[in-house]
């Protein structure tokens, strides 16, 4: 989510998916070790599904990287998933993802700490009420929900290369990514900004970056894979009006289930060398028709790669 809060990452040592029965008895008892060993970053994880899939992977062992976007909600989120999961390799770092130095300062901060990275969860996403740029001059929903992981997902590649078998996992969206379409005449919404019709636009990108990436990355030993979390109620309608912010929580489902489908594809041996695939409910699922265009998403890509400054090899 965009902010002017401190943009250098900062570590903060603050301190299931198997059964119902193990996601109740979480709470300060690690309840498998099946990630011990492995460390997952997971971005916009200060609340909702993030924080959800934060709190299960610590409790499957896991050392997990927390990125927020505010110093106290962070704070607060690593301590809730240190006492939820009785799990203390938890770590909090620090970055406003709408800004490419900050990005760039996060994966470098995070590689200084770790040569190893064996799950990428690109989740964080924001939908402001009204359009807005940010610090690169980039509409913010654009930079945060598909910028943002095209960055990452390029500057973590070595450390998720020397961790193979490692993972991608980017949270994209069931309904709204089938109703969009991509203008590349106007991917800043500059022509007119409706914050869901943009919102689906990034999810189908997320969709259409997870396609090419799993191509580029065969071989490697790295996958990557996206999905739907359902509708669920989350901190996302933050800036709307009170009627809709009471309609999501009425309508929309618990992000805890939503999140069992990110710490499925994070952790399950079933999915191990499955890639290029979307998800929904834990199985694989058919996108939309639209997102298997390989021609857009190689213009995707390369429009993706002249707004970040990268070039993928």
């Amino acid at each position: 989510m965009p902010g002017t809060e401190n943009n250098d990452p900062q570590q903060k040592p603050v301190g299931s998916i198997q059964t119902e029965t193990l996601r109740r008895h979480c709470p300060k008892a690690v309840v498998s070790s099946r990630m011990k060993g492995k460390i997952c970053m997971i971005t916009g994880c200060s609340s909702g599904i993030g924080l959800f899939t934060a709190r299960e992977l610590a409790c499957l062992g896991a050392t997990v990287v927390l990125v927020c976007r505010d110093k106290q909600r962070g704070e607060a989120a690593a301590s809730q998933v240190i006492e939820r999961s009785g799990n203390t390799d938890v770590e909090l770092m620090l970055a406003d993802l709408s800004s490419q130095k900050a990005i760039r300062t996060l994966a470098a901060g995070f590689e200084s700490r770790h040569d190893r990275l064996h799950v990428l969860i690109n989740n964080a996403a924001t939908v402001p009420a009204k359009r807005n740029v940010t610090v690169d001059g980039l509409e913010t929903q654009f930079a945060v929900n598909h910028l943002a992981y095209f960055m990452l997902a390029y500057l973590l590649l070595s450390v998720l290369k020397a961790s193979a078998p490692s993972r991608i996992i980017n949270v994209a969206a069931g309904l709204l990514h089938r109703r969009a379409r991509l203008d590349f005449d106007d991917l800043q919404s500059e022509k007119g900004y409706r914050p869901f019709r943009t919102y689906g636009r990034t999810k189908l990108a997320n969709v259409l970056f997870t396609y090419e990436l799993a191509r580029k990355l065969r071989g490697t030993g790295v996958t990557a894979n996206c999905l739907t979390p359902g509708v669920n109620s989350t901190g996302i309608t933050r800036e709307f009006s009170r009627l809709i912010r009471l309609g999501s929580r009425l309508f929309a489902g618990n992000p805890e289930k939503g999140a069992g489908t990110v710490v499925y594809l994070a952790s399950s041996p079933d999915v191990e060398g499955v890639s290029g695939k979307y998800f929904a409910k834990k199985r694989p699922v058919r996108s939309s028709d639209l997102s298997y265009d390989e021609a857009i998403a190689r213009k995707l890509w390369k429009k993706s790669g002249e707004m970040t400054g990268i070039h993928w090899s």
